[in-house]
Order: structure tokens, then C-alpha cells, then sequence
């Protein structure tokens, strides 16, 4: 492909990152003014509500979000009363974080308006676009799934 020829508001990668930027401030406007949380705040006490106890490289694992966001998300969470940290039983090295009874109040007023958001989002879909479209991101994500060298070793066979 030459140089001229890319064009980045046809580029999926971007595209996505566009979207997903412009949802994730479209939920921040409940969370933020609502209850003062940041981005990473909100994807920490989401992540603890489903896991429950778990340590902060578990939460950079899952929420694909950099450790020391995480870090500081959780910093300030703890500050606010929102979440526990208590030290690993089983290796005192590691932090376990959860929600404090403070946190899930705060999860339960914010999780109404979400879900609305995220209705009034999938309104835009009929039934049939709304499965295709949850399909489509799952093959997305079985696709990143599979070998992260499988293009790279393609496109240098291409060349020989």
C-alpha cells in the first residue's frame, strides 16, 4: 500500500479507538460530575464488583489498562473510602483490593444510568444488527486472540 493511498479515517484500529474514546466520555459524564470518578476509577470498581478481591496486576491484566494508571486509580479509590487493601495472606508482597461498602453504594447509583447509556447506544441497532454486531466483536476479539505473529510472518512470505 503506498503512502497516499492510507487513509486514517478509514483505518479500523482507529476507528475503534475513536469510538471507544467517545463512549467511555459519553459514561464519564455520569460517573465524573455525578460522583467524581475517573475513567480508570470506574473500570477499577467495575472490575472489583465482578471479581470481587484481587490484586492490582489483576486489575491491569483484565481492564487493559497500564499499571501505574491502575495504581493511582486505586490510590485515590482507597482515599475516598471506595475500596479496601489488605495484604495478600498468601504473599504479603501483594495488595488484595475490593470494594468497600462505600464503593458498592457509589457502583449501585452509577450502574442504572450505564446500562442506560448503553441502551440508548444499542437503540441505534435493529434486533438482527445489535446480534451481528456482538458477533462481529467477538470474532474480533478471537482474531487478536490468535497468533499476535501470524501477519508479520504472512507478509514476510509475501515477500520472498
Amino acid at each position: 500500500m503506498a503512502r497516499d493511498d492510507f487513509n486514517l479515517s478509514d483505518f479500523l484500529p482507529y476507528r475503534l479507538a475513536v469510538l471507544s474514546e467517545r463512549v467511555s466520555k459519553r459514561l464519564s459524564l455520569i460517573y465524573g460530575e455525578d460522583h467524581g470518578l475517573s475513567i480508570p476509577e470506574w473500570r477499577v470498581i467495575v472490575h472489583l464488583s465482578r471479581c470481587h478481591e484481587v490484586s492490582v496486576r489483576e486489575i491491569h491484566t483484565c481492564v487493559n489498562m497500564e499499571k501505574p494508571r491502575v495504581s493511582r486509580a486505586v490510590t485515590r479509590l482507597a482515599t475516598a473510602g471506595l475500596v479496601r487493601k489488605v495484604a495478600s495472606t498468601d504473599d504479603h508482597r501483594l495488595v488484595k483490593i475490593s470494594l468497600s461498602e462505600a464503593g458498592w453504594k457509589v457502583l449501585s447509583a452509577i450502574v442504572p444510568d450505564a446500562v442506560a447509556v448503553e441502551t440508548s447506544l444499542m437503540s441505534a441497532f435493529t434486533d438482527s444488527e445489535r446480534d451481528t454486531f456482538v458477533a462481529l466483536m467477538e470474532k474480533l476479539h478471537a482474531q487478536l486472540d490468535s497468533d499476535p505473529h501470524a501477519v508479520r510472518r504472512s507478509r514476510m512470505d509475501t515477500a520472498d
